[in-house]
């Protein structure tokens, strides 16, 4: 892809952390966390698609540019397509990495990987996963994962995405990360298909790809980055991101 453009959703009214873009870890915004990680990825330009006037603020005052996004969007993968469109109306970008503003320690490796599968032609949308090493998250249903095949070094491609444990038997399993990248034609065609049978049963929105016969390739990683959904979350990350950890 010639012209990425990283885009982050941030969403003031989350259910169980609200406020959450603004929640400080070590006395900075998570959402301004996340911008950096996402300008030393330095794959494009970097902007927050934002609900709330004060989230705008925060991004400001770190000489980072955000956009304003309407407050009821159902997933962050529409926030991002609206910002898209009020950012880019020419098309000008023709990859989007949708990086989620609550992963304050993604690796800007990690970032950088999710744009490699969109290499291949054939591949509509990208994302990552990491291999489970702690026994409790096998079973975990808050744990995603993903089955696929072997197509490449470190890259499969995902045939279905689940939060039972997959596949049975014998073997690793892996840890789905949700970070994408989208070409934009895939990005605007997924948006505007309706929730599918199996996304609404998972609750997993990237099955909506699956079942419209969009390809979803897959990077694999090292580790997972920790995603920041409770206050017990918001402690674990400060303990992290402290400097003598």
């Amino acid at each position: 892809m010639q012209n990425p453009l990283i885009l982050v959703p941030a969403r003031m009214a989350s259910t169980r952390l609200p406020g959450k873009p603004l929640l400080p870890i070590h006395g900075v915004p998570m959402i301004v966390h996340v911008w950096r990680r996402a300008i030393e990825a330095d794959l494009g330009p970097v902007v927050v698609a934002v609900d709330d006037p004060r989230v705008a603020d925060a991004i400001a005052a770190v000489g980072g540019r955000s956009v304003m996004t309407r407050a009821d969007h159902p997933s962050g993968t529409d926030r991002i397509f609206e910002a898209l469109q009020r950012l880019d109306p020419d098309g000008q970008h023709d990859a989007i990495v949708n990086l989620q503003g609550d992963l304050p320690t993604v690796a800007p490796d990690a970032v950088r990987a999710a744009l490699e599968p969109l290499d291949d032609p054939a591949v509509s949308i990208a994302t990552l996963a990491a291999p489970i090493v702690r026994a409790e998250e096998r079973d975990d249903p808050n744990v995603v994962k993903v089955v696929g095949t072997m197509v490449g070094q470190d890259r499969l491609r995902a045939l279905y995405f689940t939060r039972a444990t997959a596949p049975w038997g014998d073997g690793p399993l892996l840890h789905h990360i949700g970070l994408y990248a989208y070409r934009r034609d895939a990005l605007a065609r997924f948006v505007a298909l309706p929730p599918s049978p199996l996304e609404q049963r998972e609750r997993l929105e990237q099955l909506r790809a699956i079942e419209a016969g969009l390809r979803i390739d897959v990077r694999l990683v090292d580790a997972v980055p920790f995603g920041v959904d409770t206050p017990h979350d918001l402690a674990r990350a400060s303990d992290l991101m402290s400097p003598t950890a």
